[in-house]
């Protein structure tokens, strides 16, 4: 049983969160806020309640904690609030998103070493094979560990995912635990229109995944979500978290549709969008 309090708590992390993306990606003139506002409640409850990590141990190789890979690596302006909020570096070094010689690239990358970032990612479909290769890893060195991975609706389009997919179901790798940003937009338009994939929670369960959907912007849901994909680990096959979410969601002129994937806010516009948002924890 979720207390309300925490659930709460949560929620106000997740405000906090996205008034760092339309910080940063304003700041930077550059960035892909869209993505990054549908993946935040789910990224929370997973950093903030989940995983087990530390980041005052994390090492690259994620030996004896729980390893999060984010495969549709674009969305980092979430990835790198979620990480700084989480205590991995300080708060202030969000202001240098995107600019030249900062550790926060528009794509997570391992160049200057970024606490929490195990590989560079944002080739879409890689990130999925290399959580896989993550997760191999833990269960021959009997590391009863997890291994997380973010992947985009849009991003399925890449015949890499289902490459990948295919290995886990056949290789067993029942310590992975895979989450689908499923907000149906896409760079070029809604994902059904560019190469639709039908129905994900069938398409997954026919490559042999479990697979469950969950409300991807209801914290309780979203929590209740994670338990029940946790009980279905370890059971001989991977599993598929499908999270129903809305692209942009938090702001009004930002939600459900394609425009903002990968624009910028101006002045104006974010002075309106961080009206619609809590400041909870504090703007860096």
């Amino acid at each position: 049983m979720f207390i309300m309090p925490h659930i709460q708590q949560l929620q106000k992390i997740a405000s906090q969160v996205r008034r760092d993306i339309i910080r940063m990606v304003t700041g930077a003139q550059s960035g892909h806020p869209g993505g990054s506002l549908s993946s935040t409640d789910f990224l929370t409850a997973l950093f903030f309640h989940v995983l087990d990590h530390d980041p005052k141990r994390w090492t690259p190789e994620g030996k004896d904690v729980d390893m999060f890979f984010l495969s549709i690596g674009h969305i980092s302006p979430a990835y790198y609030s979620i990480l700084a909020r989480s205590g991995y570096f300080d708060c202030a070094e969000l202001s240098t998103f995107r600019k030249l010689g900062s550790r926060l690239q528009g794509h997570p990358s391992t160049e200057k070493g970024l606490p929490g970032v195990h590989v560079a990612t944002g080739s879409l479909g890689q990130g999925l094979s290399v959580a896989i290769g993550a997760a191999l890893a833990k269960k021959r060195n009997g590391d009863p560990h997890y291994v997380y991975a973010l992947v985009g609706d849009g991003e399925c389009g890449e015949g890499q995912i289902w490459e990948a997919a295919l290995f886990a179901a056949h290789h067993q790798v029942d310590n992975l635990i895979v989450l689908t940003d499923w907000n149906g937009q896409q760079i070029d338009g809604k994902v059904d229109d560019v190469c639709g994939l039908g129905d994900l929670e069938r398409l997954w369960k026919s490559f042999c995944w479990e697979t469950i959907v969950v409300p991807g912007h209801d914290m309780l849901a979203i929590l209740d979500g994670f338990d029940k994909a946790k009980a279905m680990s370890n059971k001989g096959k991977p599993v598929m978290m499908l999270m129903k979410t809305q692209m942009g969601r938090g702001v009004d002129f930002m939600c459900g549709t394609n425009e903002w994937h990968g624009k910028a806010t101006n002045k104006e516009q974010a002075v309106r969008a961080l009206s619609q948002l809590e400041e909870t924890l504090g703007d860096y």
